[in-house]
C-alpha cells in the first residue's frame, strides 16, 4: 500500500488533506542574498496563516544544501497542525557553493535521506527534487536526474522537477522516463504555469506525469491570467486528473506574514479563480486527492 512520507511519519494518501503541493518554509541560496527563508518564527506564522485559510499539508521542495532545516520541521508541523513533506535532491548548480557540488555520491545521499533520515534529525525525505535549465539540460542536470532516477528505483520515491521558467518539460521526460526508465506517474513537473504551451502540457500529461501549476505571477510572467485557461484545456483534453497546485514561496518578502501572497494565496485567490474556469469539484480534487496520489509511494 502506498503512503505519503511526512516529517512525522508515513500516512495513507487520503489523510494528506488540502495540500500546497510545492512551497518552501526554509530556503537559502547565493542567488537570493538577503531574502533567505531562515526564520523559524516566521515559518510558524506562515503555517498558521495557511491553516487558518483551510490548508492541511505543505510539500516543501527545498533540497539538500539549501537550508531546509529538517530538524525544525516536526515541531512546526505539530504546532501548526499542518502535515509537512520534506525533500532530498539537488537544485541547479548556481544555487550552491562549488564545494557542495564536487565529490558527492548523489544517489547514495538521496537514498539515505529517504530511508534513514536527513543528517541526525531523523526526518526522512518524502520526495526527490531536481532541476532543469532554460530550454535545456546541462551536465549538472543530467547528473542529478540520473542520481534521482537511481534513488527512485531503490526507494519508490517520486521525483519533482523545477522547470526553469516552465521550459524543457519534454527534454526532462525524455531523460527521466525514456533513458532512465522512471514511470511517468512518479514524475512531477513544476512551474508549467510559467510557460503556458498547451501542446507541451498535453504531451507531458499523456506521458502520465503530474503537472504542477505553482506560484503567483511575477513580472512578465503569464502565470495567473493564463493558468485558468491552461488548466481548462488540460481538463477538456482528458487530463484533469494529472494536475497539482502550489504556492512556491521562495523569498522572505513573499511570505503572507511579511506582506506577500504567501501560502494562503493558493486558497484565498487561486482556488476561487480556478473554480470559475473548471468547477469547484475538480479544484477540490486537485487540492486534496491529487497530492496524495502524486506524493505517495510503495516505500522500499
Amino acid at each position: 500500500m502506498r503512503h505519503v512520507r511526512t516529517v512525522l511519519g508515513d500516512i495513507p494518501p487520503a489523510e494528506l488533506g488540502v495540500c500546497d503541493a510545492h512551497d518552501h518554509l526554509f530556503l537559502r541560496s547565493p542567488l537570493l542574498p538577503g531574502q533567505e527563508l531562515d526564520d523559524v518564527s516566521a515559518a510558524r506564522a506562515e503555517l498558521a496563516a495557511f491553516r487558518a485559510a483551510g490548508g492541511v499539508a505543505v510539500v516543501q521542495w527545498t533540497p539538500y544544501g539549501m537550508g531546509r532545516r529538517a530538524a525544525d520541521l516536526p515541531a512546526l508541523s505539530r504546532a501548526a497542525g499542518v502535515r509537512i513533506v520534506c525533500a532530498t535532491g539537488m537544485h541547479q548548480a548556481a544555487h550552491y557553493e562549488p564545494e557542495r557540488l564536487s565529490g558527492a555520491a548523489l544517489a547514495g545521499l538521496f537514498v539515505r535521506e529517504l530511508t534513514d533520515g536527513i543528517g541526525t534529525s531523523g526526518v526522512r525525505a518524502g520526495l526527490i527534487k531536481v532541476a532543469g535549465g532554460f530550454h535545456a539540460l546541462d551536465a549538472h542536470a543530467r547528473r542529478t536526474m540520473t542520481a534521482a532516477a537511481e534513488a527512485h528505483h531503490a526507494t519508490g520515491a517520486p521525483i519533482a522537477v523545477h522547470l526553469e521558467l516552465g521550459t524543457g518539460a519534454l527534454d526532462v521526460l525524455d531523460l527521466l522516463c525514456g533513458e532512465l526508465s522512471v514511470p511517468g506517474e512518479r514524475v512531477i513537473l513544476g512551474h508549467l504555469n510559467r510557460f503556458p504551451d498547451p501542446v507541451v502540457h498535453q504531451e507531458a500529461a499523456a506521458a502520465g506525469c503530474w503537472l504542477a501549476f505553482d506560484g503567483p505571477s511575477r513580472a512578465h510572467h503569464a502565470a495567473d491570467w493564463r493558468m485558468p485557461e491552461a488548466v481548462r484545456a488540460l481538463a477538456e483534453a482528458g487530463f484533469g486528473d494529472r494536475l497539482l497546485l502550489g504556492g512556491d514561496t521562495v523569498t522572505a518578502g513573499a511570505r503572507s506574514v511579511d506582506g506577500g501572497p504567501g501560502m494562503p494565496y493558493l486558497l484565498r485567490r487561486v482556488r476561487q479563480r480556478l473554480a470559475v474556469a473548471v468547477g469547484g469539484e475538480l479544484v477540490e480534487r486537485i487540492l486534496t486527492e491529487h497530492p496524495g496520489r502524486a506524493f505517495a509511494a510503495d516505500w522500499r
